[in-house]
């Protein structure tokens, strides 16, 4: 099993034990993935989300996954682009860290996540792409949990972008490219 994949797909259809939720700080559901996680879920999980009250940007909270195949939901609320001068990228960081220390802390074994506010947010994603993939590697080389860890790319443009940075950063010759 490979420990870190670039995919494309539905995150909402996940087979991974846990997916993470590119959520709004209310995690009351939105637009987007965050919609898209509320509406596949059912409506259990709006009524766990207020019980968290909301969630500070960069953390992250775990919820059940109800109607999703994955077992858990991890919500982490994203930056808002704002030129790259506001703590954007450290934000982003915590955001995918967040989770990932919060899925070992619960011994999540596989963790799926989309890419953190590219979508409404207007995070550049060329920028946002190496920001987690950085969080994400640098993590993995220091944890045995989670086992795997993908990036769930709406589309074959994002995913593409995503390898590019992969292969850049991390893939050292050919037979490592994704």
């Amino acid at each position: 099993m490979k420990r870190f994949d670039i995919i494309v797909g539905d995150i909402t259809k996940s087979d991974a034990e846990a997916i993470v939720n590119a959520a709004n700080p209310t995690l009351l559901g939105g637009s987007g993935v965050d919609g898209a996680i509320h509406l596949a879920a059912g409506p259990e999980l709006l009524a766990e989300c207020r019980a968290l009250h909301g969630c500070a940007r960069g953390q992250a909270k775990l919820t059940r996954g109800y109607r999703l195949r994955a077992k858990y939901v991890l919500h982490t609320p994203g930056p808002i682009w704002q030129g790259g001068t506001h703590n954007e990228a450290s934000v982003l960081a915590s955001c995918y860290c967040s989770c990932l220390l919060l899925a070992a802390a619960h011994s999540i074994r596989t963790l799926d996540f989309p890419s953190i506010s590219t979508g409404v947010y207007g995070y550049p994603l060329p920028q946002a792409a190496t920001v987690a993939l950085k969080a994400v590697m640098d993590f993995l080389a220091d944890h045995n949990l989670p086992e795997q860890v993908r990036m769930v790319c709406h589309t074959e443009q994002t995913a593409q972008i995503y390898r590019q940075t992969w292969n850049l950063w991390y893939a050292g010759d050919k037979a490592h490219r994704l």
